[in-house]
């Protein structure tokens, strides 16, 4: 697989190379989507980001760390996460939107996303048991991501969590009418998200009377 396309690689050219194999089950976070994906990650730098994309960034900074030499071996996370709680991480992104011109003081709620809105709600109570990937994506790209900025979709619910019938599962975003509708069709067609109840197979065994 690619992983030990790597480390192959590595070995090859005679350079350290560390791999990480990360969970891509469902989003990391819950936005996708340029402008609502840069929404999330200004508020996880500012310290209210979701756990799944706190986690995941903060390992990959720390496997940078160690190997920059700049962190103990075990110890990068640690130095990751305490850098991003300090604010020095959200210092810094604000350095690198000034160097390129841009607002440095701009906050989420600033960024305009999709006018556009449609709210897709659960059509049972239950437990999201599954998110595809693959239909997220193409429901964001009808929407018109990555192309119009604004575009996107927000996943309510990860794996997992209980939701009740009829209550908020997916947000869409998008900036012209038509492009909203196209990506609520495919929603409707093949939805990204299922939801089951926790008795998912039920197995009987009857003896024979004698």
């Amino acid at each position: 697989n690619l992983a030990h396309d790597f480390m192959e690689l590595g070995h090859r050219l005679n350079v350290q190379v560390e791999v990480a194999v990360t969970y891509g089950g469902q989003p990391v976070g819950y936005a996708v989507g340029p402008a609502l994906e840069a929404k999330e990650a200004l508020e996880t730098l500012r310290g209210n980001g979701p756990g799944s994309l706190v986690e995941k960034a903060t390992s990959l900074a720390g496997i940078m760390l160690e190997l920059g030499g700049t962190a103990s071996p075990g110890m990068g996370r640690q130095m990751a996460l305490d850098i991003l709680k300090s604010g020095k991480a959200h210092q810094k992104m604000c350095e690198i939107i000034e160097a390129q011109g841009g607002n440095s003081k701009i906050k989420p709620e600033e960024i305009p996303i999709g006018d556009k809105k449609e709210v897709v709600l659960a059509p049972s109570t239950g437990y999201v048991t599954h998110i595809d990937n693959k239909s997220i994506n193409e429901i964001a790209r009808a929407a018109g991501a990555p192309r119009n900025k604004g575009a996107g979709l927000r996943v309510i619910l990860k794996e997992g969590r209980r939701i009740n019938k009829d209550e908020p599962l997916l947000e869409i975003y998008a900036e012209h009418e038509t492009k909203l509708d196209e990506a609520l069709a495919i929603a409707k067609r093949q939805p990204p998200i299922e939801i089951e109840g926790m008795l998912l197979e039920k197995m009987s065994h009857r003896p024979r009377m004698e």
